[in-house]
């Protein structure tokens, strides 16, 4: 494979957000609609539901990419709902599902996989997914 000339590289890059953002939003609205979770809700219950349920609230913030400040708004507004319980710890804040959120995720996870098949792998041949999936662990 040869390397892009000038503008091809950045053209590709356009097309690749393009992509991104096309199937990120309709997957995101499928989701809304589904679990009446936004996509920074989701975000969070997700990253808490794949750590067992429970994390330091600074590493859901590395992990997500988000400051600090931005997830403890959010994280005020889920306790609210129900969805988690922050408790101080020793040099820092745990984050911990509570019953709500964890069944609010449990039962958007057919939601999700469903329209992650439908927006995404489905327009994809089996060969296409394994190159992305090999792509993707070189970009991360």
């Amino acid at each position: 494979m040869s390397t892009p000339r000038p503008g091809e590289a950045t053209a590709l890059w356009l097309l690749w957000k393009r992509a991104y953002e096309t199937v990120r939003a309709a997957v995101i609205a499928d989701m809304t609609v589904a679990s009446g979770l936004s996509e920074p809700e989701l975000s969070v219950l997700v990253c808490l539901h794949d750590a067992g349920g429970v994390l330091r609230q600074a590493a859901i913030a590395a992990a997500l990419g988000w400051d600090r400040t931005r997830l403890s708004h959010l994280l005020t507004r889920m306790e609210q709902r129900d969805y988690v319980v922050r408790d101080k710890v020793a040099n820092g804040v745990e984050v911990a599902l509570r019953p709500e959120g964890r069944r609010t995720i449990e039962a958007s996870v057919p939601a999700l996989d469903a329209s992650t098949h439908r927006h995404l792998l489905d327009r994809l041949g089996p060969d296409d997914v394994t190159a992305l999936r090999a792509i993707i662990g070189r970009l991360l």
